[in-house]
């Protein structure tokens, strides 16, 4: 990959969150927002972006937490980095698939400077902790100079590296619904190596009701130009139990659903994604029924 020089640009520390909103308002759609900086300076070098100004939330404290209200939602600031979130113990309690998958990213230096909330802007298909969010009904909070707004997180996304926000926005944080006593998650992916980005994810999301599925969420990442729901699959699931032929069958509907249509680029073939997708989805589904089973066991 050939990297140029940078061009000139105007370089901000705004100390409060209003202050960044009024900056990224005065520069538009020209400002670039930058929190752990990971792939904005990789965008700069390459070209793809050519921001007139660059703000930086590093000095915006305010934003560095990760807290929970009571064990309900999980709220992760705009500077939580993924590695916070790996060693917290409150998400290794209560949220442990986001700790399973954050430990998919890269190497610990990658994780030190990434931030959870920047990984989710970043807009890429392939986004590890965007596909178990979506399947964990995340919602991202976003704000302007005016007003707040919530969006959820899978709608956030229209396209590769394409979000929703407008000009002047910017997210303050991440929730995460609470898992509770009743609630499964599971993340599985396919990687060359571990650095490598993802080639196919699955993430899903089971309520138990009474030994049945009571709502089921299932997203695919890297497929499609956003990462998807089948939700074919998941209404199959949804009032069933968690048998083997019935999570066969879900992982067929999954692979043949229409918003899976995978391309062919240097990491993988659209052929091989598409299989991938039946056995990722039976993979995690199987591991949701595991640890269903270990928490009665309990």
């Amino acid at each position: 990959m050939f990297f140029r020089a940078l061009r000139h640009f105007e370089f901000f520390e705004p100390k409060t969150v209003a202050e960044a909103n009024e900056l990224l308002l005065s520069y538009g759609h020209q400002a670039s927002v930058m929190a752990g900086g990971l792939s904005l300076i990789q965008t700069m070098k390459t070209g793809e972006k050519k921001p007139e100004a660059v703000i930086s939330l590093q000095k915006i404290d305010s934003l560095k937490f990760i807290d929970s209200d009571n064990d309900q939602d999980l709220k992760i600031g705009a500077l939580a980095t993924i590695r916070s979130i790996e060693k917290s113990r409150e998400v290794q309690k209560h949220w442990a698939v986001l700790v399973q998958t954050a430990r998919c990213i890269g190497s610990v230096e990658v994780r030190r400077m990434g931030t959870v909330v920047g990984n989710l802007c970043d807009g890429t298909p392939a986004s590890d902790l965007a596909t178990i969010l979506i399947a964990m009904g995340a919602k991202m909070r976003v704000t302007s100079s005016g007003a707040e707004r919530e969006v959820p997180l899978e709608n956030f996304c229209v396209g590769p590296h394409q979000t929703v926000l407008e000009e002047g926005e910017m997210v303050r944080e991440v929730r995460v619904p609470s898992l509770g006593d009743h609630s499964f998650a599971s993340y599985v992916n396919l990687a060359r190596t571990k650095p490598d980005i993802t080639k196919v994810s699955v993430g899903v999301l089971v309520k138990n009701q009474n030994g049945a599925c009571g709502d089921v969420r299932i997203a695919v990442g890297a497929v499609a130009p956003v990462i998807v729901r089948v939700r074919k699959a998941e209404e199959l699931l949804r009032g069933e139990k968690l048998k083997a032929s019935t999570i066969e069958e879900a992982a067929r509907l999954a692979q043949e659903d229409v918003v899976v249509r995978p391309i062919t680029d240097i990491r993988s073939n659209a052929g091989y994604r598409k299989e991938m997708v039946r056995v990722l989805v039976e993979r995690a589904l199987t591991d949701v029924v595991d640890k269903m089973n270990g928490a009665h066991a309990h």
